[in-house]
């Protein structure tokens, strides 16, 4: 049902705060991790990704089949497929079915398989740890209007040197122990539960300096969410808006969207950083949130281009083309998602109290049909996401589908934070 899956939690940059918090429980961490490696004498291969919503989309085979779109994520430990229907077209055997919980999410059931296979170019695992959802609870191929499988984090990244080269949208990696040239400064990062994190200094609404911990996640479309400062949610911006963070089949996340004063990281400073902050009385009864203070998601990091070195515990970041790019929130206040089984279909899901797109009349399920008298085969999700984040006081006409009609509908695009 649609409106089972319109809440995903990447539905758009606001929403995607912890992809998956809700999965650390899935009993790996005392497993042997089986990592990549290459063949014979190579030591390194470059390899082009797609850039969706800020998002890392690479090609993965599984069990010497695909190639299948995964996200690349330092947000995850375990592989973990989102789509089920790979379960059948794969045949696996001998998996075992565990109970999964956490932040967002109703207790759902996954397999659990050390009996798979992952290639990503010619470096391969044998016998990764794998999660498989039994149903695809993140509607990642919705939201991002490709077919994606699933998300590779940890072993990927603690096997080798991973250079991210956001601005050419392509991705190096280099085997332990050969010659990498680093570029930029470097910054210590620290390996917990399979996932980095580090410190970087916020500036509080009252101008107050802090050092945060915070993780560093790829898989986030956001540039920032603070969640959590002396154990209680992080201080408010006088300038906020009410917004819906993150949903799933079990509800909304809600939180504030507002704008960090001043944000430092490895002697770099940037102004005026879109942050979530959600609920601080919700999450915190979900996540433990006394070793951390949030998340700095892609939106901020794809300004550089970083080279990852888990094993030593250190990156180098390095600003590049997107470095002075102002951070902006769409300004509509709406999410658009492609129908879960007719692509081509383009739909509204929740949309923003008080926005320019509940202002305008727009509502939940309606199917957007055209975008300035042109059809929707001309857009793609990215497209459409940057357009409706291109201007305050632009407009933009949406032909809307609605009960068996057709109507037009004008939105005035406003910055509203």
């Amino acid at each position: 049902m649609l409106t089972k899956y319109k809440f995903a939690k990447f539905a758009m940059s606001r929403k995607l705060i912890i992809i998956c918090v809700g999965l650390f429980i899935l009993f790996f961490y005392n497993c042997e991790a089986q990592e990549f490696h290459f063949s014979g004498n190579q030591q390194r291969q470059s390899l082009q990704f797609k850039s969706i919503k800020n998002l890392i989309i690479i090609p993965v085979y599984i069990n010497e089949k695909g190639p299948f779109d995964f996200v690349l994520d330092t947000g995850v430990g375990p592989l973990i497929i989102t789509e089920p229907s790979i379960i059948d077209s794969l045949n696996f055997t001998t998996m075992r079915k565990i109970k999964v919980s956490g932040l967002g999410l109703e207790t759902v059931e996954a397999f659990v398989s050390q009996n798979i296979k992952a290639t990503v170019g010619r470096a391969e695992a044998q016998h990764i740890p794998t999660a498989i959802l039994k149903e695809d609870l993140f509607n990642l191929s919705g939201h991002l209007g490709i077919k994606i499988y699933g998300l590779i984090g940890f072993n990927f990244f603690n096997s080798f040197i991973v250079d991210i080269r956001y601005a050419e949208s392509r991705l190096i990696f280099t085997a332990p122990g050969a010659k990498v040239k680093y570029r930029g400064s470097k910054i210590p990062i620290v390996i917990e539960s399979m996932k980095p994190y580090v410190y970087a200094d916020v500036a509080t609404s009252d101008n107050e300096k802090i050092s945060a911990k915070l993780l560093m996640d790829t898989g986030a479309s956001h540039a920032l969410s603070m969640e959590m400062y002396n154990g209680e949610m992080f201080p408010l911006p006088y300038s906020k808006i009410k917004a819906n963070l993150g949903m799933s089949i079990s509800g909304q996340i809600k939180g504030y969207l507002g704008r960090i004063k001043g944000f430092s990281i490895g002697g770099y400073d940037f102004k005026d950083v879109i942050s979530g902050f959600p609920d601080y009385r919700v999450i915190s009864q979900k996540i433990d949130l006394k070793t951390r203070n949030g998340n700095v998601g892609a939106d901020l990091l794809r300004k550089f281009n970083i080279q990852f070195n888990y094993q030593e515990g250190f990156m180098y970041v390095k600003p590049n083309g997107n470095f002075k790019t102002p951070f902006e929130h769409d300004m509509i206040g709406m999410v658009v998602y492609l129908d879960q089984k007719e692509y081509k279909r383009f739909l509204i899901g929740e949309i923003d109290e008080n926005s320019p797109a509940e202002k305008s009349g727009l509502c939940p399920d309606d199917e957007i049909i055209g975008v300035n008298f042109r059809p929707m085969n001309v857009y793609s999700l990215n497209e459409l996401s940057e357009l409706f984040k291109s201007g305050a006081n632009k407009s933009v006409i949406l032909e809307i589908y609605r009960d068996n009609k057709t109507f037009f509908k004008v939105v005035h695009l406003e910055r509203r934070i």
